[in-house]
């Protein structure tokens, strides 16, 4: 499968679809109540968002970039938000393109160092963000406490 790799607005009909699919997936694998123990991503914080269009222009993943305040965990840090890939697409490369293309765009904003948080129920994301170099980190933030969520990093600069 090719991928063509698009910036779009948060509210663009095809990133909300994904991420629509995204929240029926987590609703099925933890239940309908609030899982969500962060502060909810909105297009006034999410400073860049990606989707992946497959052969046929259908987009298949989303990934945003939120940049964070300097904080607990130092200047120049963003965090990934709603990256989600279709079931269709996962194995295909897509979503490692999508990932990429997003350390990209953190490199061209000055980031230095990205985060994430993903659940204890997404094996799946885990051996992901593990095989693209992603190492666990403490719970940060809203997280922290959360008996659902796992946290990783990945440094985009040698220091």
């Amino acid at each position: 499968m090719g991928v063509t790799i698009e910036r779009v607005e948060w509210m663009h009909d095809d990133a909300e679809r994904l991420r629509r699919a995204q929240r029926a997936e987590l609703d099925a694998r933890y239940g309908s109540d609030d899982h969500e123990p962060g502060i909810i991503p909105t297009a006034d914080d999410v400073a860049v968002f990606l989707i992946a269009r497959d052969d046929d222009g259908e987009a298949v993943v989303c990934g945003g970039l939120r940049p964070l305040d300097a904080g607990v965990l130092g200047p120049d840090v963003a965090e990934i938000k709603r990256m989600y890939a279709a079931p269709a697409s996962r194995g295909t490369g897509a979503a490692v393109a999508v990932l990429h293309a997003l350390e990209d765009e953190a490199r061209r904003l000055g980031i230095r160092r990205l985060v994430l948080e993903t659940g204890t129920a997404q094996p799946d994301a885990v051996r992901f963000y593990e095989r693209e170099g992603y190492e666990p980190i403490p719970l940060y933030g809203h997280y922290v406490g959360s008996d659902l969520s796992l946290c990783f990093a990945r440094e985009l600069f040698d220091s």
